[in-house]
């Protein structure tokens, strides 16, 4: 079988996405977000249901309700309500919605587990000039806000002081990670986007001296997640957004643990 070919559109594409997770999952952990994409993903299941209940593209109903949900959090501001509490309120409703919708429609059935673990495999060469043109208006998006982001990210009161509007660049934030949700749903599914995310942003942080390297970092730990996960997919005849997270995974741990034990060699020297 030649695997380069069949590997070709899924490379491709996962490798256009990285372009997006690497600063997004950057700002979420600065900013202490990243329980926000794990709402994000867990609504993209009732998008996908509420599509196909209404016969509409599938990007459709996601976009639909990554926007609403985007919309509700934003407008919901409440210093007496955590925002992680509403997060996980949002997340657990919009889950058991899409579950309990997705069940009463037998013709997704059987594409459940697409829709939960992702099928990156499944993209062809079609799909390429969509996720081209919304990848570049995701990233230009994010590139003129960065600073302001950033700023954000490092300190809110100095950003506010600053002259900084911060409701509006979070709805920014949100915005863009609502599409995320809607390119990403394909590669890893509903439950992993958040992973796709904040683990290679996680690796980076053991790297990192600044937060330029950080995302930099990012973008090379990522990559190699989705180039690792989509061969041991193929080889071994798992779900591909499973193995594209758990190569991630396994990359950060050996890194993590090669840390501690350099840091405790040297203190044994020492």
């Amino acid at each position: 079988m030649d695997y380069l070919n069949l590997l070709a559109p899924a490379w491709t594409m996962g490798a256009l996405l990285v372009f997006l997770t690497a600063p997004l999952g950057c700002l979420m952990l600065w900013r202490r977000m990243s329980f926000f994409a794990d709402t994000l993903a867990h609504g993209t299941l009732l998008g996908v249901a509420l599509a196909g209940l209404l016969a509409l593209p599938f990007w459709v109903g996601v976009l639909a309700v990554s926007s609403l949900l985007v919309a509700v959090l934003w407008a919901f501001q409440d210093r007496r309500l955590p925002m992680d509490a509403l997060l996980a309120l949002s997340s657990s409703a919009l889950l058991c919605s899409g579950l309990l919708l997705v069940n009463q429609l037998p013709a997704l059935r059987p594409e459940l587990i697409g829709y939960l673990f992702g099928d990156l495999l499944a993209l062809n060469w079609s799909d390429l000039p969509i996720l081209l043109i919304a990848t570049i208006a995701g990233v230009g998006v994010l590139a003129w806000n960065w600073k302001f982001q950033l700023r954000l990210a490092i300190d809110n009161d100095m950003a506010a002081s600053e002259g900084i509007h911060a409701s509006g660049q979070r709805l920014v934030f949100m915005l863009v990670l609502a599409l995320f949700t809607v390119l990403a749903l394909k590669a890893v599914g509903t439950l992993l986007m958040g992973a796709l995310l904040v683990i290679p942003a996680l690796t980076a942080r053991l790297w990192a001296r600044s937060p330029r390297q950080m995302v930099g970092f990012a973008f090379l730990f990522a990559q190699l997640g989705i180039a690792g996960g989509l061969w041991g997919s193929v080889w071994l005849n798992i779900a591909t957004g499973a193995s594209i997270v758990l190569v991630m995974a396994l990359v950060f741990g050996v890194l993590f643990l090669g840390q501690k034990v350099k840091a405790t060699t040297r203190k044994s020297v020492a």
